[in-house]
């Protein structure tokens, strides 16, 4: 009998890593071609005679302004510490170009006509919301967001976005940035509609970090993630019974799906939430869509809410 058991727990695992590698795919043959241009290393190194050469190397991150104005900046204080911290973090960068790597080998596989931007790193004053900005053939990335929640620096800042100011979560922020030029939302007002649409990017997320844990690319703590993975039934159970998913009420917006410290249900389990619980949700409708039916990558981001959802055998754990 006990043998049985154990057999069963061995097959059982055997079957549970099978679907968990299921999503990998093997990029090994891709090419890609990587570029990182160190542009804080150079700037912030410069002076009267090697700024005209970064000036002329980088055009487009120098508005019109008297040279004056980007030496004060260089010998600026507040600037030069998050310069000294970020090279302190990064160091070569070496670690995160092998990341970079495999998530641009991803996004070729999963689209051929994807060419890799060149990585342009800079200080940005702790523009939080510009950390990673992908602009055509550009990517340009906020060195100075990714210096460890801890940081004194960030002590301003609350701790439900400071959390994710870490180095590890920069490529899941990547990952982000480029989906969204393959992703377009769809056209619905309905919950369903935006629910359903954060679940197709998070799926493309999950397709070009298929090695980062789930937790980091949604952006949540252990903690948060644990907490919505024992809490999905009730959560599923608020959603029905409230009549949510084919409101229209744009304020379900700011309740499940925007970043925030935990999501609003306005009952006693709102502050043990994380934010963006409809996010999480549509990721979860997602998964069994695809899970329980034959379909492409470019198939999903091409079918709507209301199939995807019907056709989904969405579940939740109990």
């Amino acid at each position: 009998m006990n043998r049985l058991f154990i057999t069963a727990i061995v097959l059982l695992l055997l079957v549970s890593c099978k679907e968990e590698k299921a999503k990998d795919v093997d990029v090994s043959d891709v090419d890609i071609a990587l570029s990182v241009n160190r542009f804080e290393q150079k700037f912030y190194e410069a002076d009267e005679t090697t700024l005209p050469v970064i000036k002329n190397e980088f055009p487009y991150l120098f508005p019109e302004q008297n040279d004056s104005i980007w030496l004060n900046k260089i010998k600026d204080k507040e600037e030069r510490e998050l310069y000294q911290k970020s090279k302190a973090v990064f160091g070569d960068f070496e670690s995160e170009k092998t990341q970079i790597k495999e998530l641009f080998k991803h996004v070729k596989y999963y689209h051929p006509d994807f060419e890799a931007p060149k990585i342009i790193t800079l200080i940005t004053n702790l523009d939080y919301q510009n950390k990673i900005v992908y602009a055509d053939s550009l990517l340009f990335v906020s060195l100075d967001m990714y210096l460890g929640k801890n940081s004194e620096v960030y002590q301003d800042f609350p701790v439900y976005l400071s959390q994710n100011f870490e180095k590890s979560q920069l490529v899941v922020d990547m990952a982000s940035a480029i989906s969204d030029r393959y992703f377009t939302a769809d056209k619905g007002r309905q919950f369903l509609d935006l629910v359903v649409g954060a679940g197709k990017k998070m799926y493309l997320i999950d397709s070009y970090l298929p090695a980062v844990s789930d937790a980091k690319k949604i952006g949540y703590s252990d903690a948060e993630y644990d907490w919505a993975m024992a809490n999905e039934l009730q959560i599923w159970k608020y959603f029905i019974e409230n009549k949510l998913l084919y409101s229209t009420d744009s304020k379900l917006v700011d309740r499940f799906m925007a970043e925030a410290p935990f999501s609003k249900f306005y009952i006693d389990i709102d502050k043990e939430s994380p934010g963006r619980i409809g996010v999480w949700l549509g990721w979860q409708i997602v998964r069994s869509y695809m899970n329980n039916n034959e379909v492409t990558l470019q198939q999903l981001l091409q079918t709507n809410a209301e199939e995807i959802f019907n056709k989904s055998k969405y579940k939740p754990k109990k």
